[in-house]
Formats: structure tokens, C-alpha cells, sequence
């Protein structure tokens, strides 16, 4: 059970790399998307087409006809990566029960966006885990996990992709550890200090110029390349949105004004009163993603501009 690309590469994983016969697929329903609302198909559902895989994409999880199919499928185990939040009704089903792969070190990071708020939190590792799915949202008993170190440039899109590969060899070594007994479902440890991983929204990506170098840099770098940080940039009057992918941190002076944008031949600095930060790829409103020296070259002739 599954949605995204995150998804796909675990059932792939567990189609071609292990010797586990996949019954069913579940995956969304298709939604058009778009100004020309073209049907959407999720990542899971393409692979399940192309590989003959038998499929489900049931509008209500707890529609009858759909739990009666995925009784008729007499699966051992559920294997959900990237989904929805089962009932019951559903996770019950298997004999040996349901399972979940999840983007963090559990207890850590429950939630919806755990791989965004650890790089975001400038943590140095993360993870994936297995747990058995129970009534509350990524509480169940941890199956096993891996670790993966997290680089000081390193943004989310490198870090999910990681995940992704290492997280869908972990499926298929859980899948052999149910088969054979092997495994033994353990309570996550709940005497820790938690940290979330709430849903992000649009809010929450804009910069605060007055955070740490380190804050501001954690943020740029574990919203990228999606759903992306953003600020405004304007010359004083008017200001447009602009989206900022990537950046370092730097311990160079530059003479300047407090948030001013700084073109230096093919460098763009922001001047803050905590230190200068470069920029390296943005997207101004209105604009294709580019380059710093893109963006310099598109702006030579301009006042002096200044991000808020």
C-alpha cells in the first residue's frame, strides 16, 4: 500500500530482489491535477500496471467490496510505504499482521514530514523503521531500522533519496525476518524528549532573516528541492516572492546594509547582522529556477535590492 516514488521503490525492491510473491497493490485513486486537469496516477499504481500486479484504489478505506478483496488476496502481511492512515478494519486482516515503513528513527519525528524537520533541525543522522501498525499514528512496536548520516550541505531531496533505497532493502529484510520468526516487535521508547514532524504549509517555509546563519541555512537546505523556502525581494518599494534552493554559510565581510542582496561578479550574498550567507540557486516570481549568476546576470542594471 502506497503512493509516491518512495513507495514504488520498495515494491520494486520486493518484486525483482526478493523471492516474496506480492498479491495485491493498493494504491490512490487517480485525480486530475493541473490547468488541464489531466489524470494524475500515483507512482505505485504505474509500476503495478506495467508489472501485471493485481490493484485496488479504493475511494473509502473502509468500503466493503474493497476489504472483501483484500481478504480474497489472503496476504500474510500488509507492507505500507507513503500512505494513509489505515483502520482497523484493514490492519487487522493479515496473519501476520501490518507494517510501515517510516522516514526517521522512531520514536523520533512522527509525523508527516520527518525527513524535512530533521535536516531542518540540522540533526547529523536519520533513518528509516519498520513498526507494526497499531490504532495511533507511528506509535507501533519498532520491527528494525537504519541509519543514514546527514551531510552539513546535505538537502532533503539527497537525504530522501537515500532513504528510499535503504528503506526499501529494510522492507524486504523485515519481510524475511516475519517469515521466519525472527524479528521481535519491540515498544518504542517514549522516555526520550520527542521531537515532530508535523505537515508543512506555505507559512512555514518563509525565512526569518533574523534567525541564526546555522537556522537559516537548516531551513533552505531541508526544504529543498520541495516544497522550497522563500522569501520577498524588493528594491525598498516593491517586492516579489523568491524561492531559494540552495546556500552556504560563509565567514566573510562584505560592506553593506542589513539584508541587502549583494552582486559580486558571479556570487550573491546576503548581508545580516548575524554574518553573510551566499546564495546559490533561487527562483524569483514569475521566473525559471536558476542560478546565482543567472539571476546577477538579469539584474545588473537594478537598484540596490534588499530581501524582508
Amino acid at each position: 500500500m502506497g503512493t509516491p516514488e518512495f513507495a514504488a521503490t520498495s515494491l520494486n525492491e520486493i518484486n525483482t530482489n526478493s523471492h516474496h510473491e506480492i498479491v495485491g497493490v493498493v494504491t490512490v485513486p487517480d485525480k486530475p491535477s493541473g490547468r488541464g486537469q489531466k489524470m494524475n496516477i500515483s507512482d505505485v499504481k504505474k509500476y503495478a500496471v506495467e508489472h501485471n500486479l493485481p490493484l485496488a484504489q479504493p475511494e473509502k478505506l473502509r468500503d466493503e467490496a474493497f476489504i472483501e478483496t483484500l481478504k480474497s488476496w489472503n496476504a500474510d502481511v500488509f507492507v505500507v510505504v507513503a500512505f494513509r492512515m489505515l483502520p482497523q478494519v484493514v490492519w487487522s486482516i493479515p496473519s501476520k499482521g501490518t507494517f510501515n515503513l517510516h522516514g526517521s528513527l522512531l520514536p523520533q519525528y512522527r509525523g508527516a514530514a520527518p525527513i524535512n524537520w530533521a535536516v531542518m533541525n540540522g540533526d547529523q543522522e536519520t533513518g528509516v523503521t519498520t513498526f507494526l501498525i497499531d490504532e495511533k499514528i507511528d506509535t507501533g512496536n519498532i520491527l528494525i531500522s537504519d541509519k543514514v548520516e546527514i551531510g552539513e550541505n546535505d538537502n532533503v531531496g539527497k537525504i530522501h533519496d537515500e532513504l528510499m533505497h535503504i528503506g526499501a532493502k529494510l522492507v524486504v529484510k523485515t519481510l524475511d525476518g516475519l517469515e521466519n520468526d525472527s524479528l521481535k516487535p519491540h515498544p518504542q521508547d517514549e522516555t526520550t524528549e520527542l521531537k515532530h514532524a508535523p505537515k508543512i504549509f506555505k507559512e512555514d517555509c518563509k525565512i526569518d532573516w533574523n534567525d541564526s546563519i546555522n537556522a537559516i541555512h537548516n531551513k533552505i537546505r531541508g526544504l529543498s528541492p520541495y516544497p522550497c523556502a522563500w522569501t520577498t525581494f524588493g528594491n525598498g518599494e516593491n517586492y516579489k516572492s523568491l524561492k531559494i534552493y540552495a546556500g552556504l554559510k560563509t565567514d566573510i565581510v562584505i560592506d553593506g546594509k542589513d539584508y541587502q542582496l549583494i552582486l559580486q561578479k558571479n556570487n550573491l550574498y546576503i548581508n545580516l547582522p548575524q554574518g553573510v550567507y551566499e546564495i546559490l540557486e533561487l527562483q524569483p516570481e514569475g521566473k525559471r529556477r536558476m542560478t546565482a549568476k543567472d539571476f546577477i546576470n538579469g539584474h545588473q542594471n537594478e537598484d540596490t535590492l534588499f530581501v524582508k
